[in-house]
């Protein structure tokens, strides 16, 4: 999406605005595409594009929260990926599954068959192709869950934030996979926190150290291009590596802490101690984002996947007027505070709040986060591979896009990387890659 060259004040403000959408459920009249459901005896149809663990854990919860909701049709590009799926959400859900060998997908086109045969498509393969995926499922007026990230570069963010305004339009939900926003104890704290329990926000740590995701060996009759998408977790191009596809839960919260305010800049340092080998493709190990804000306040962000170090996935916002621990929902300082109500799964609860919106025709659209937390963690990937400080709408407006466009992108296309004479894949150098 193109871009008006404007001061440094006028992009922040204008993407703020543009983003405004929010998270909350949006009351709109009932388009024809939802009219149908509205009265909550109708057959509600998902699709799965993608059929991994994410997509079809998401599928599952999706079904559980309502009996009239049924899987019919499902697409990957890998064969063994769909079948196995299907088999394991049957043995689980055997009446909400109705999906014939002839609605189950495994090439590059599949996608446009899923949206077709669907009410409602949930989104999660590689992190790559989320935007163009969905972009394609809200123009056909179909509701739309996207897991994160929701893209993985600048250009990438920009196109999500016209798929959201898309949706608006055509009078669809779209809702985040930053599962975040929909856990109990966390949203009841953080409307502590706006309430002015802790006072202004000065310093925030937030950590996602844990081992590595699954990583998978070669098979030898797969391509390079193949095997890359077979181990996509682990290749940039395909997932835009840790920041953005792992601390993007917590900088997600931290920018929910800040009622949507954004950093005006970042810098960040990384690399590879551990991780050595083609299974780890060419991701980094550990990350360190710092990210500063307008007010002065400041958000420590880190990741590591290495095995057999220290692991935390934790949030502490430390204000003027006392400091949160965010993972057990308490409030120390001036006021003291505790979260004592009830916990149900946020996978589950943000399933249920997207098949209610079809039922109830009460739209959601989390475009607002979905861009900010996205762009937090694309900024901060930009900065941990540059070792450089990077500016909000430096990163935001240019046009850097990992790899080769979504949409010329199959397996005939080149791997963009290939392993070294170590076995290694080439890593950015920080101090000497450029990107923006």
């Amino acid at each position: 999406m193109a871009q008006e060259k404007q001061t440094g004040q006028d992009t922040r403000r204008q993407f703020m605005k543009k983003t405004a959408v929010g998270g909350a459920a949006i009351a709109t009249g009932l388009s024809l595409a939802r009219s149908a459901h509205a009265a909550g005896d109708e057959t509600i149809k998902i699709g799965m594009i993608g059929s991994g663990g994410r997509c079809s854990g998401a599928a599952v919860q999706s079904l559980r929260s309502d009996k009239g909701v049924k899987l019919v049709a499902m697409c990957d590009v890998f064969e063994d990926r769909v079948r196995a799926s299907r088999n394991n959400i049957s043995r689980a859900l055997p009446d909400q599954v109705d999906v014939p060998d002839d609605q189950m997908f495994w090439d590059f086109e599949g996608y446009k068959k899923v949206i077709e045969a669907s009410d409602v498509v949930l989104i999660a393969c590689a992190s790559k192709f989320h935007p163009m995926y969905a972009e394609a499922a809200v123009s056909a007026g179909k509701h739309v869950f996207v897991e994160k990230p929701h893209a993985i570069d600048p250009v990438g963010v920009r196109r999500m934030e016209k798929v959201c305004k898309i949706a608006e339009e055509k009078g669809v939900s779209i809702v985040s996979g930053l599962q975040s926003r929909y856990h109990k104890g966390w949203q009841a704290t953080m409307e502590q926190i706006h309430n002015g329990a802790i006072g202004d926000i000065v310093t925030m740590q937030s950590t996602f150290l844990r081992a590595p995701y699954r990583v998978y060996g070669r098979d030898p009759n797969l391509t390079e291009t193949e095997y890359h998408f077979w181990n996509w977790y682990h290749f940039c191009w395909l997932s835009g590596d840790d920041v953005t596809q792992s601390l993007v839960h917590n900088v997600d919260r931290m920018t929910w802490a800040m009622q949507g305010e954004t950093p005006v800049r970042c810098f960040g340092l990384g690399g590879r101690c551990t991780s050595f080998g083609e299974v780890y493709g060419d991701m980094f190990d550990h990350h360190t984002a710092v990210y500063e804000y307008a007010s002065g306040a400041r958000c420590y962000a880190m990741c590591r996947t290495v095995s057999g170090c220290y692991g935390s996935s934790t949030d502490y916002i430390q204000g003027t007027k006392g400091r949160c621990a965010l993972g057990s929902c308490k409030i120390e300082g001036e006021t003291n505070w505790r979260y004592s109500g009830p916990s149900p799964s946020p996978y589950d609860e943000e399933q249920r709040a997207l098949i209610a919106s079809v039922r109830s025709g009460e739209l959601i659209n989390c475009g607002s986060y979905m861009s900010k937390s996205t762009m937090m963690g694309v900024l901060g990937q930009i900065a941990c591979y540059q070792g450089t400080m990077i500016g909000w709408d430096q990163a935001y407006n240019a046009e850097l896009e990992f790899g080769p466009s979504p949409d010329v992108t199959s397996f005939d296309t080149p791997a963009p990387t290939l392993k070294d004479e170590t076995g290694n894949y080439p890593l950015p150098k920080p101090g000497l890659t450029k990107l923006v």
